[in-house]
């Protein structure tokens, strides 16, 4: 009798700069799939056949169709499965995203959800708690937060925009066009543009790295911004949410030394008698909470644990 082909479930996390897939095997096999997003924009329709590539790239590896396919996406959508924002990707205002994303993946079932819930997701299995906001810091900042074992405010209700919370009335202006929320303060080319200032000339990652290496001020002072910009909308979620643990991922906040202590430092002050801060922890998943997720969420639509697009 002729053993039947193990089933897949892919997951596609669509950054603002990259976009990765990954495939696993009911069987414990897995296959990965990477690529950027070219500089300029020609479209949605190229984007898309970008996906398409790779996702065939990936069905070509595993030398079957999937099962099921969950996407983690940074766009805000409307319940009518519209694109409603992409700042990174504008030219994808408008585009229908649940007809697209099914017919990417033929056959096979499809669900799709902030990546920012789902890396909350993903890292809440890891840590195996069941109260756990989670801090994104990359192009943008992702947040999600899981209450009880499940996403906050849920399926239906919208993403956990925590990139879009205000922490400073008088603060930078957002690529949203609101002045102040903690995507302006904290997101990776944010914190380039404010080494930039201190410095006197432009900064890469790599010498912002090196300079808080070496304990240079203007470094200090920059990473210092953020790291207060973040502890505020840690504390702010707090107030409100009681979660137990906050952990801090995205590729940005990956290679920034002691991030975690210095984001705790400000923590500490904003405690008040009856309400401390919950312990921060660095992401157990790294930079691929969401990707994780985005599996994860393949999974529980086959378990039928999530409405389907």
């Amino acid at each position: 009798m002729t053993a039947s082909p193990p089933s897949w479930h892919l997951g596609i996390d669509i950054g603002g700069t990259k976009v990765a897939l990954r495939a696993e095997s009911a069987d414990g096999r897995t296959e990965e799939h990477t690529f950027s997003w070219p500089h300029h924009e020609d479209g949605p329709d190229s984007d898309l056949a970008l996906l398409s590539d790779g996702i065939t790239t990936l069905a070509a590896r595993t030398g079957v169709g999937f099962q099921a396919a969950g996407v983690a996406v940074p766009a805000t959508v409307d319940l009518e499965e519209q694109v409603t924002s992409w700042p990174s990707r504008p030219s994808w205002t408008g585009l229908a995203l649940g007809p697209a994303l099914r017919a990417l993946v033929p056959g096979a079932a499809v669900a799709w959800a902030d990546d920012g819930d789902v890396a909350a997701l993903a890292e809440a299995a890891a840590a195996d708690c069941a109260d756990l906001l989670y801090v994104g810091v990359g192009t943008g900042i992702g947040g999600g937060l899981v209450l009880g074992g499940r996403l906050c405010p849920g399926p239906g209700r919208g993403s956990f925009e925590l990139g879009h919370l205000v922490v400073e009335l008088d603060g930078p202006v957002c690529v949203c066009g609101r002045q102040g929320c903690l995507q302006a303060m904290a997101s990776g080319p944010a914190t380039l543009a404010r080494a930039g200032e201190l410095h006197g000339e432009p900064v890469t990652y790599a010498e912002l790295c090196e300079a808080l290496r070496t304990a240079r001020p203007w470094a200090t002072a920059a990473i210092d911004g953020t790291c207060r910009a973040l502890a505020t909308a840690i504390m702010g979620v707090t107030e409100l949410l009681h979660p137990s643990l906050a952990v801090i991922g995205g590729g940005f906040a990956a290679g920034i030394d002691n991030l975690v202590d210095r984001i705790a430092t400000h923590l500490t002050p904003l405690s008040r008698p009856g309400r401390p801060a919950p312990p921060v922890a660095p992401a157990r998943l790294g930079g691929l909470s969401s990707l994780q997720g985005a599996v994860h969420l393949a999974r529980a639509v086959t378990d039928g644990a999530v409405p389907l697009l």
